[in-house]
This record gives structure tokens, sequence and C-alpha cells, in this order.
């Protein structure tokens, strides 16, 4: 599986992404080849070597050769849908506007058919925001991942006027992503940038275990003080199955909590689409029996879980860790017994079944139909299952 890693110490704009994946070997031909499918007015591009602090990259540049013009969600969404780009960029690029578009909405209370973008609508940011999605393509990138962002500080004058850094746009789309704290005095996270972070990355973190095959790096405008303003983009492969994801484990330790309580305390966790709950006997301090509460769900849900957690048991606190895991692709098929079609998972690795489980519900329920014990039910199903390839 391609990897690619964001080392994002010095924050990510559209234009630094860019620069990155063409240093890593996507061509300025290729580019303006794909660029020739979209209809946008008269425009150049260019790359070229810059150092940044003793730090080789590859700066980006477009220039609209006429005055900067601003566009709407709806006119840069049917501009693309519309145009000869395969139909993943289209996509991707599509989405990526719409989260601009949405915290755009949200921020100046309008709809999302009447926000109008003034810096990001221009010819240079669509350009930025679709050259990557065609550069990610061109990698073959099958997963992205990034470090913790540093956003800077400071103010930054926008067609809205003056705002503080980060930008409240860039602000809302970091929502659940790990940030930093940095004393550069500049915007170092673009709106443009997180937009696209929130479109590709799955996960944030330290880099995964892979064999690294080109490193390449970003260039930004400005110059920092004391910072090489690059970002490094890590290309690698890894052999972990693309039926891999990380999960978040929150966990808590139980000793004065009615028992009848741990019911409700499930019910209510599983109602919000967590993963898994158990629960498992513990031997405390003072020699105290008490409950282990260990619950599983995505990582975006951790403060929503915990809260609940807080809120519906006794615990003042719980432990969150991040834990990776490898899960068999599954599916469910429907097998015919003579009680009656069942719900059988099946799961595979590397397409193969290995494993083959009736679903007890689906059992119980025709089971309670026809009259006979589950146990007859759920042995025909999984017989049944069993020739399945």
């Amino acid at each position: 599986m391609k990897i690619l890693y964001l080392d994002c110490f010095a924050g990510i704009s559209g234009d630094m992404l860019l620069g990155a994946l063409i240093d890593l070997g996507v061509t300025e031909d290729l580019l303006r080849h794909e660029f020739t499918k979209l209809p946008l007015p008269s425009y150049a591009i260019a790359t070229h070597r810059v150092m940044k602090q003793n730090i080789t990259a590859t700066k980006f540049e477009c220039r609209e050769e006429r005055q900067q013009q601003h566009r709407g969600f709806t006119e840069i969404a049917r501009m693309i849908t519309g145009s000869a780009l395969t139909e993943s960029v289209k996509h991707r690029a599509v989405n990526v506007f719409r989260r601009l578009g949405e915290v755009e909405a949200k921020i100046h209370g309008v709809p999302l058919e009447k926000i109008h973008f003034h810096e990001i609508g221009a010819v240079d940011s669509i350009v930025d925001i679709v050259g990557v999605c065609i550069a990610l393509e061109l990698l073959g990138v099958d997963t992205l991942e990034a470090g913790p962002l540093p956003c800077g500080s400071g103010f930054v004058e926008t067609a809205h006027g003056k705002f503080p850094v980060p930008a409240p746009a860039t602000l809302e789309l970091l929502r659940g992503v790990p940030v930093i704290p940095s004393d550069v005095i500049a915007e170092l996270v673009t709106p443009t940038g997180a937009a696209l972070l929130s479109e590709f990355c799955s996960r944030y973190g330290s880099m995964s275990t892979m064999l690294i095959e080109k490193v390449g790096y970003g260039a930004g405008t400005r110059d920092l003080p004391g910072l090489p303003n690059v970002l490094r983009a890590v290309l690698g492969q890894t052999t972990e199955s693309p039926d891999a994801d990380t999960v978040a484990v929150i966990e808590t330790n139980i000793d004065d909590m009615n028992p009848e309580f741990f019911s409700e305390v499930m019910e209510q966790l599983l109602a919000t689409g967590v993963l898994d709950v158990f629960w498992t006997p513990v031997q405390m301090k003072k020699n105290r029996p008490g409950t282990l509460l260990t619950v599983l769900c995505a990582a975006d849900d951790v403060d929503r879980v915990a809260e609940l957690v807080m809120t519906h048991t006794t615990s003042f606190g719980v432990r969150i860790h991040e834990v990776r895991r490898r899960k068999l692709a599954r599916e469910i098929i429907l097998v015919k017994t003579r009680f009656g079609e069942i719900s059988v998972k099946i799961g595979r690795l590397a397409g193969k079944v290995v494993q083959c489980s009736p679903e007890f519900e689906s059992c119980r329920r025709v089971a309670t139909d026809v009259g006979v014990p589950v146990k007859n039910v759920y042995n025909e199903a999984a017989q049944a299952a069993g020739d399945i390839q």
C-alpha cells in the first residue's frame, strides 16, 4: 500500500502541498496536460527550485493574467464536474470546495449556494486544489497521513477584513485535528491547506512504519524567522493491509457505581454508534473489587464518548489512547436453509474466506417463526455458508 506522510512543521498551504508532490515526481508537463481539461481563463503556471534556510524545495506558482475573479461554490463545482478530468479527481476537488463553502456559509450565516469565495475563488486557488487532487492520483497514493499542525499566530488580512490566526475558516476545518503551539507570527495553515487535509488525511500523528521511497519539499512564499518555510512529504510503501485503521480506546475504572446501572450505560454508548463496549472485573487499590469499562470508538468521536462516560457513570476521568487494528474484509450474505433465509457474516483475507458466522438475531427470528431451537437454525446456516469461497 502506498502511503504519503506530510511533515507539517512549517504548516501547510495548497501551493506548498502541490510543490511537494511535484518534488516527489509529478512532472509539470503532466500537470499542464491535465489542467487543459479544466475550463479556466488565461493563466500561467511555473515551478522552480528555491532555497529555504539551507533546504532546497520546489516552489509552485500560478499567475492569473486577468484581474482576480470571485466565484461561488456552485460555479466552481459546475466547472469541475463538467470538465474532462477523471471522475476521482472531480469528486475529490468538488468535496474540497464543498468543505470550504460549508465553513464559510456557517461563519457568514448564509446558504452554501450564496457563498462567493474571494481568495479561494481565484484561479490560483482552483489550480492548487485541483492540482493536488491530480497529483495524488498520478502518484498512486492509497492513504495520506500528517503530523500535528502549528497554526502560527498574529493576524491575517483577508477580503473580509483583518482576522486572527488561525483564520475562522481554517479553525472550523481543523475540528478534531491535533494542533501544536507556535510562536511564529504568520499564518502557517491556510484555509486551502486545512481543507485539503480534511478531505485526504486519514490519520494524524507520528509517521507510520513504511519503506521510504522518496522525500519531497514544497516551498511556501514567505521567509520565516528561524524556520525553513517548507512542507516535507514522505512517500513510501507499507505492508499493512488496506483493511487496517486507527481507533480510540477510552477506559475508566469504576468501584462505586450500582451494577444495575451498567446495562443502561452500555445501551447509551452503543446507541451513539461506538464500535464496542465491554466490562472487565479488576482488583483495584486497597484490594477493592472494581470494574474496568472499555469503549472503542472512532478518533473523531472521542470527546463526545468521553463526555457520555463521565456523565453516565461515577467516573471522575477517563484514559484515552489510540490503537491500530487489522480487520478482515467483511460482507453480509443470505444463505438458504430449510427453515428460511439467514444472514451470515463473511470475513475474507486476501480474497479468501477465513471466517463465517451466522447472525444470531437473524437465527433467533427465524427459529421463533418456525418453532425450533435457535441452535438448530444456527448450525444449519453455518453449514450452508461453509461452501462459500
